[in-house]
């Protein structure tokens, strides 16, 4: 580890939802994580280490809740990689006390996600039913929150080849006056010019992407407001 370098780490989950209300409404507050990566970078995006993990509490021990994840037919190639050894499938204990071990060894000084609100929300809400409310909140006290969506909207969204790049891909939101998407799968395929990517939507491999959009929106050397808060 490089005392001169000052890491940061990138997050992403994917959840499933905690709460049936009103007979089969699903309510997204209650997300709770089933699986988590994490990447620790640089602000150029240089990859340090990662984590991959499946969490035993949500993935196993509620699979009638599990059904209801959005990507849920993904649960037997989430099997497969449990079992080839390329994800792995740990209590939530487990995974907290590696998240914690690599921000101590690192020295991270901020952790980022796109659309991070809903990151730190679904983190929160599982932490809190995982331990009964014992422990409440899943990131350091004052760790700062950076949102990469935030960081895009400043600094990709308001170029001109980027408008034309989602205009000429049907890219376009239905409002109005349409205005750019910036999904990270969109924000990627235009960064790295393979315009058929598709996002997986699984923790580690959604964080790497987002690893190279936080990148990009650095090396435009413009001002960006794109701190959520300090947890």
């Amino acid at each position: 580890m490089d005392r001169r370098i000052k890491y940061i780490m990138g997050m992403d989950t994917e959840t499933c939802n905690g709460l049936v209300v009103d007979g089969d409404k699903l309510d997204l507050s209650q997300s709770l994580v089933y699986d988590i990566g994490w990447a620790v970078t640089d602000k150029k995006g240089n990859i340090y280490k990662t984590r991959s993990f499946l969490i035993y509490e949500v993935f196993v021990a509620m699979k009638d809740v599990m059904a209801s994840a959005y990507y849920a037919e993904k649960i037997p190639m989430y099997w497969e990689q449990v079992k080839s050894g390329q994800r792995k499938l740990v209590r939530f204990q487990t995974m907290y006390n590696m998240f914690w071990n690599d921000i101590k060894e690192y020295g991270v000084s901020a952790i980022f996600a796109h659309n991070a609100r809903f990151d730190w929300k679904a983190l929160t809400n599982t932490i809190r039913w995982v331990y009964k409310s014992k422990k409440r909140y899943f990131f350091p006290y004052k760790m700062e929150i950076w949102d990469t969506l935030k960081m895009a909207r400043q600094t990709i969204g308001k170029q001109k080849s980027y408008r034309r790049f989602c205009e000429r891909n049907g890219y376009m939101t239905n409002h109005k006056v349409p205005q750019v998407r910036l999904t990270a799968e969109i924000l990627y395929r235009y960064i790295s010019g393979i315009n058929d990517f598709d996002e997986s939507h699984t923790g580690l491999e959604d964080v790497l992407i987002e690893t190279r959009i936080m990148a990009h929106c650095f090396r435009q050397h413009k001002p960006m407001k794109y701190r959520l808060f300090a947890s």
